[in-house]
């Protein structure tokens, strides 16, 4: 079964000059998928010179006249830019015509757009974003990472299922670990809405092992890592810049003077082999659950390599159904009216 992606190519830093080559590449190494590049026609076509034949009729072009900027508020998004590569997209996955979605453009407004164009899945409130992090074990995944900040117990136990159906489609584990983050492992611990969220994933049937602390995230303590999108921000953006901190010191001891220097040169191995361990690149792709559709955000200052990760992950979300997987769980957890705004 062929598996068409809708790519929004305007998105991001780069646009098409990253996008449209990112897709192509993956086409090549993907010959089950086809994509429809959506955008603006005169703006995609100077990009797509070099496709080969070997992916002819495997790539088509959508025209779409407007753009969102990644300052654009939400409600010009959803009511102004009506022509934008975001919405023209949603609806090829709305219409049928594309299995998934992918976009690097502004996540607020794709969030927006997605939900108002694609609608929630049953039994599901909030959408939430997830993304994988690297861990001492592999990776894991955190949800929500943004999109809702304040949360009931309920939208907790739906970020739950959310999270574990995600980790089943794309890493084929049949119970993944899910952990919920609170300030210590006691049930005690925590306030009460994550403490009654704890009680709800206990009871909820997935392979919930309790609650986890920061730390956990790094350990892969669980393959799933639930917290409302407030705290799940706040902790990637403080990864990220301890990441930033981190290579921005080894730099500068390395370069203190000659000694440090020529220590560099004999350590180049070990740090390359590193850097590719924890490249962010490797983790691009964060997916927007909880919609009657596959879509994914590309980090907007993703290279061509990192694009890719993005629609392969895309790719197999679609291939292994998530959004069917993800209502048919919440259909066995709860009815639709037990869960509340």
């Amino acid at each position: 079964m062929t598996i068409t992606l809708a790519v929004d190519c305007m998105g991001g830093d780069h646009g098409p000059a990253v996008v449209v080559p990112a897709v192509l590449e993956f086409l090549r190494h993907d010959p089950e998928c086809a994509a429809i590049l959506v955008g603006r026609e005169s703006e995609l076509t100077p990009f797509l010179a070099h496709a080969d034949g070997v992916l002819a009729g495997r790539w088509s072009v959508q025209h779409a006249s407007e753009v969102v900027d990644m300052h654009d508020p939400v409600a010009t998004a959803l009511r102004v830019k009506k022509d934008s590569s975001l919405r023209v997209m949603a609806n090829l996955v709305k219409e049928g015509r594309a299995d998934a979605a992918v976009s690097a453009g502004n996540t607020g407004a794709l969030m927006a757009v997605s939900r108002f164009v694609l609608k929630t899945l049953p039994g599901i409130e909030r959408p939430a974003i997830a993304t994988a992090l690297p861990t001492l074990r592999g990776h894991s995944y955190v949800l929500d990472l943004g999109a809702n900040v304040d949360c009931a117990p309920e939208h907790l136990l739906q970020f739950g299922i959310m999270g574990a159906m995600l980790v089943s489609a794309l890493e084929h584990k049949e119970r993944p670990t899910v952990g919920l983050l609170n300030i210590g492992e006691e049930d005690i611990k925590g306030n009460e809405v994550v403490k009654r969220a704890g009680e709800l994933l206990k009871e909820s049937g997935l392979n919930f092992i309790g609650n986890v602390e920061g730390d956990d995230i790094y350990k892969g303590t669980a393959d799933v890592v639930v917290c409302d999108g407030f705290v799940g921000n706040v902790a990637l953006k403080t990864s990220e810049g301890l990441a930033r901190m981190i290579s921005t010191f080894l730099r500068q001891e390395f370069a203190r003077n000659p000694l440090t220097r020529l220590a560099g040169l004999f350590a180049m191995p070990v740090l390359k082999s590193f850097k590719a361990r924890v490249d962010p690149r490797r983790y691009n792709g964060a997916s927007l659950l909880g919609l009657k559709g596959v879509v994914v955000k590309s980090h907007g200052s993703a290279d061509s390599f990192a694009y890719r990760h993005a629609l392969e992950q895309a790719a197999e979300a679609a291939r292994q159904k998530l959004p069917e997987k993800i209502a048919a769980r919440m259909a066995m957890v709860a009815p639709v009216g037990m869960l509340c705004d």
